[in-house]
């Protein structure tokens, strides 16, 4: 039965429709917010996937153009893989919803978001995510929701909520938020140094309009929702579950508290052996095959209750710091001759090189997308091989997480990155994952930093990243411990991934990735408070010590830029008709040359000289040329009346032989030769355009003198 709901968004209608579209579908809706469409159709496959140990969830973020009236610009006209906005949307939903699943739930589940339509004031993320929540809720997928999003900017030191298009060209600040009528559950930002106060006040702000949504929602599925479906519970047979841990905890306990991560692999994979063992004693030779998910679960599930007892219960952490300490930290910049830049940095285990590139305008990324964002300057990217791991995986080319990984160092730096005026060329940074144990995007953001300065970016303040996490006691809310610098098994066994990158004077991004139910205000800021203290200690103590400021001088292997600006109404005299002009100047020189529409002229070459012989050259040809003022020429055609002097860019003038020496010119050619280059006054411009010449008052004036 087709349905439309009603409710009001940042004083703007938002409506949820269901009922006219995918009727196939177990939950389908459209939202539509302003003239943003998008239409979310979530399914669950009805029998369990065999052979996996996690929860086979899938969110897609499908960008049409036909949405913003675009067609593709593939060589098909197709949409083609996602983009990576997309793909970073994709899992900006699938962060809030996946933790409210059942744990044993390991039914395939798909949610597809299609954006039909865009109008550049309404976000379609936004829309995504409260369609994404408001069809599982409805359908009869086994579901704890509801959730619901909002965006937040910061204009003019005042918190917006789903600020509009103009209002996001303005903004220091890119929030979204999402949770539950009750807390947090996701948090991502990029932000121009937004202090902590002003930054847990847009996220109380945020949930505020959640709670409000998240009724709308509630409402809805109380007078439309299915009821959930059954599902075959994959928990652990708590028998042998139980014989397990009296026989391995003390084993299980002793063998994570070890600094090294290899050494405490090897211990775990020693005591799952042993519970290998056990299984076949108590149910046979055929164990493994018929009850490897209570082995493998067991393994698990023992590992994460002694790292969780150790750090609640006894504030012990496996690798024996104290809970607000930072691993050891070290950093070295300029380790590659060759490349623009380089640094390697190193937080305990976890290794990152990163290298910059400086290119030219040419070398812009150029985007796709939906909405006005056309071009980007400045780009991180991000590998994760498998030998940081110890693993040996082919590589099979960047996955969603090294997508959002250099996403999220990219929004880290970029409100540091010198203007395109300051500093204009287009800046690529790629971090390499060398080793792994934990916390690598915010490695990836400290190792940037150091490699930006030494390629000799003006970046306008170092930036570090740091990962905070909680463990929490289910039976008491209270009962939370906050970490500073997670390594791997606090992550994998921990409730909390809270990233932030920032200044010494703020926030600049925020990722946050959680497997309970949400955060608390008080959880939110105590990981602010952690993560600053963090962030203070690796730019004073570590970043800044291995390279003070930007280097003064770019590398030699990296190009040289020579800017102008030119009168707009001559840059088709620099082009030249098809572009015959200005291939002429880049033969001759060997350079690159970009021009932009206000006049702003960028030329690129690997020998400074050759660029400025360029720019010489433009400036010949833009200059007016003025009466009175002198000028260098070369003597082109040689007539009985005088000689045809060139004046560059394009400009000719005539030197009658009466205009040539202060003496008797019988013949031109006594005095002058074609090529000669000579020194010229204009004395006259006619109303044609014609360029009178004199040579005689230079000679006059220059006999004076001497």
């Amino acid at each position: 039965m087709f349905k439309i709901y009603e409710t009001e968004l940042a004083g703007r209608k938002l409506t949820i429709e269901t009922g006219k579209f995918a009727n196939l579908a177990n939950g389908s809706v459209t939202v539509r917010y302003g003239d943003t469409v998008v239409m979310t159709n979530v399914t669950a496959s009805k029998e369990p996937r065999e052979g996996v140990d996690f929860f086979p969830l899938s969110v897609d973020y499908e960008e049409k153009l036909y949405a913003v009236g675009k067609i593709p610009g593939s060589f098909n006209r197709r949409e083609g893989k996602p983009a990576d906005k997309a793909i970073l949307i994709s899992r900006a939903i699938d962060r809030p919803i996946r933790p409210l699943f059942p744990h044993d739930f390991r039914n395939d589940v798909c949610v597809v978001n299609t954006v039909l339509s865009v109008d550049q004031d309404n976000s379609p993320e936004v829309c995504a995510n409260i369609g994404t929540s408001a069809a599982l809720s409805i359908s009869d997928i086994p579901w704890g929701g509801p959730t619901a999003a909002v965006q937040v900017g910061y204009v003019n030191d005042e918190i917006i909520i789903n600020p509009n298009n103009n209002q996001r060209k303005h903004s220091r600040l890119k929030l979204t938020v999402a949770g539950t009528e009750e807390k947090i559950t996701m948090i991502e930002a990029g932000a121009d140094e937004i202090p902590n106060d002003i930054m847990l006040n847009a996220i109380k702000m945020a949930h505020v309009e959640i709670k409000k949504l998240c009724k709308f929602i509630s409402d809805i599925k109380a007078e439309i929702g299915k009821e959930k479906f059954e599902y075959q519970s994959f928990s652990v047979n708590p028998e042998f579950y139980k014989a397990v841990c009296e026989k391995f905890e003390e084993a299980m306990y002793n063998g994570v508290q070890e600094q090294d991560k290899e050494i405490r692999n090897n211990n775990v994979d020693k005591i799952a052996e042993e519970i290998k063992n056990l299984a076949i004693e108590m149910y046979g030779e055929n164990a493994e095959e018929e009850h490897g998910f209570d082995i493998s679960t067991s393994v698990h599930d023992l590992e994460k209750a002694c790292v969780r007892k150790m750090i609640l219960e006894e504030h012990k952490r496996p690798d024996g710091r104290q809970i607000d300490e930072v691993r050891p930290l070290s950093a070295e910049v300029g380790l590659l001759p060759r490349t623009h830049g380089s640094a390697l940095f190193s937080r305990g285990q976890t290794q990152v090189l990163s290298v910059v590139t400086l290119g030219t305008k040419a070398d812009e990324q150029i985007l796709d997308g939906l909405d006005e964002e056309e071009s980007k300057r400045y780009m991180h990217q991000y590998n994760f091989p498998s030998y940081s791991v110890g693993e040996a995986r082919p590589s099979k080319g960047p996955g969603r997480r090294e997508i959002g990984h250099g996403a999220l160092a990219e929004k880290a730096l970029v409100p540091v990155i010198p203007s395109e005026d300051e500093f204009p060329y287009t800046i690529r940074v790629v971090s390499e994952v060398l080793e792994s144990n934990g916390s690598t995007s915010q490695a990836s953001i400290c190792g940037s930093t150091l490699a930006l300065m030494d390629a000799g970016v003006p970046i306008k303040k170092p930036v570090a990243g740091i990962s905070s996490g909680i463990i929490t006691n289910p039976e008491n809310p209270d009962d939370y411990i906050v970490l500073t610098d997670i390594q791997d098994i606090e992550d994998f066994f921990g409730d909390m991934d809270f990233k932030v990158g920032g200044t010494k004077d703020g926030i600049t991004a925020i990722q946050v990735d959680i497997k309970i139910d949400g955060l608390t205000y008080d959880i939110i800021e105590k990981a602010f408070e952690k993560t600053k203290i963090a962030r203070d200690h690796i730019i004073d103590d570590v970043l800044l010590k291995a390279i003070s400021e930007p280097r003064k001088e770019i590398s030699k292997y990296a190009p040289k830029i020579v800017n102008t600006i030119i009168p707009v109404d001559k840059i088709k005299d620099v082009i030249g008709s098809g572009g015959k002009t200005i291939n002429k100047i880049i033969d001759e020189t060997g350079v690159k040359i970009d021009i932009e529409e206000d006049g702003r002229v960028c030329i690129y070459s690997d020998n400074l000289e050759k660029a400025n012989e360029a720019l010489k050259m433009i400036d010949d040809i833009t200059r007016e040329i003025e009466v009175g003022e002198i000028y260098e020429g070369k003597v082109t055609r040689i007539a009985p009346f005088g000689a045809f002097i060139d004046l560059g860019g394009g400009k000719e003038g005539l030197l009658h032989i009466s205009k040539i020496s202060s003496k008797r010119v019988e013949k031109v050619e006594d005095v002058l030769s074609v090529g000669d280059e000579v020194k010229v006054k204009v004395t006259e411009i006619d109303h044609q355009g014609k360029i009178s010449l004199n040579m005689k008052d230079l000679e006059v004036h220059n006999t004076e003198e001497e």
